[in-house]
């Protein structure tokens, strides 16, 4: 049997970076893409797309061509961005930006790319609790909350989508990772989060699809 394909966007430091050896350890054909990938992406050895700015329709037209030919068991939208707006200073164009990479870029790369997808292939879309509404309890964070919230309702709406054809989605919340994007304090480290990230990936169905999950396995409310 042939090794499975799973693509990665945002694969050059972080989760993606732990993602993309986590799945090549595993046996898959990793493609790792990233605008610029790192010195250790590199050291990998996985297939690098580097050049791919996933908010912008070049970047994911570059994608498409580069995976031209490859049938994707697994798509692993991780891209993302964190910015801090509290009411009273809020930058609109921060806003915007997290929407564009947050929300609308992996309802884009799963669009550009679903017609590659395998019979029973699978869609995981790195999303946060904090883009839980029943979940908030603090307020801030405004472009973070709702490009988070925006992107757990098309994951939901992708898993209806997507069902009849076979293919089925996890919208999942790595838990508080110690990675660049918030400064490097967490609970978990983010190889921890990709095995816990990974084990939900597997024990998702077409049953279960459109579950927001914790990556511990906890059912977060939307």
């Amino acid at each position: 049997m042939s090794a499975k394909n799973v693509v990665i966007t945002g694969a050059s430091r972080g989760i993606g970076l732990s993602f993309a050896g986590l799945y090549q350890s595993r046996g898959y054909h990793v493609y790792a893409a990233c605008r610029n990938a790192s010195a250790e992406l590199k050291a990998l050895g996985v297939t690098v797309i580097d050049g791919v700015d996933v908010t912008q329709e070049s970047g994911i037209a570059h994608l498409v061509e580069a995976l031209d030919g490859v049938e994707i068991d697994l798509l692993i939208n991780n891209a993302g961005i964190l910015e801090n707006e509290k009411l009273g200073s809020i930058d609109k164009a921060s806003v915007r930006r997290q929407f564009e990479t947050n929300a609308l870029a992996p309802l884009a790369v799963t669009e550009a790319l679903m017609g590659q997808f395998s019979a029973r292939a699978k869609l995981a879309l790195i999303t946060s609790r904090m883009g839980s509404v029943t979940d908030n309890t603090s307020g801030s964070r405004y472009g973070y909350r709702m490009s988070k919230a925006a992107l757990n309702i098309a994951g939901m709406s992708l898993s209806h989508d997507l069902k009849p054809h076979g293919v089925a989605v996890a919208i999942l919340h790595p838990g508080l990772v110690g990675t660049q994007m918030i400064g490097g304090f967490g609970d978990i480290t983010p190889d921890q989060a990709a095995e816990r990230l990974a084990q939900r990936i597997e024990e998702l169905t077409l049953e279960n699809s459109g579950t927001f999950w914790h990556s511990n396995g906890e059912v977060l409310p939307w």
